[in-house]
């Protein structure tokens, strides 16, 4: 694992501090990385988001598609296999 130091103005500082100490974090490294991933993650969301929008439509989005999803989710709650 590499190691990376930065500087922080003190109320910044303070932020990071209080968020380890309320969020279950060690150590500030903890909260830093976790806001590297999840930052990582939304990053991908948006590139999916994006990549969906300008696809083409597979399914028209109207009373019988959502009737199906329904089913579907129905189905799974119940024990069986998702189609």
């Amino acid at each position: 694992m590499s190691t990376m130091n930065i500087s922080l103005p003190d109320a910044l500082k303070s932020f990071v501090d209080e968020h380890v100490n309320q969020g279950g974090y060690g150590t500030s490294s903890e909260y830093v990385r976790e806001l590297i991933r999840k930052d990582q993650e939304r990053l991908q969301l948006r590139g999916m988001l994006l990549a969906g929008a300008s696809s083409a439509s597979a399914a028209t989005a109207d009373d019988a598609y959502f009737g199906g999803l329904r089913a579907r989710v129905r189905e799974v709650a119940k024990g069986g296999a998702l189609r």
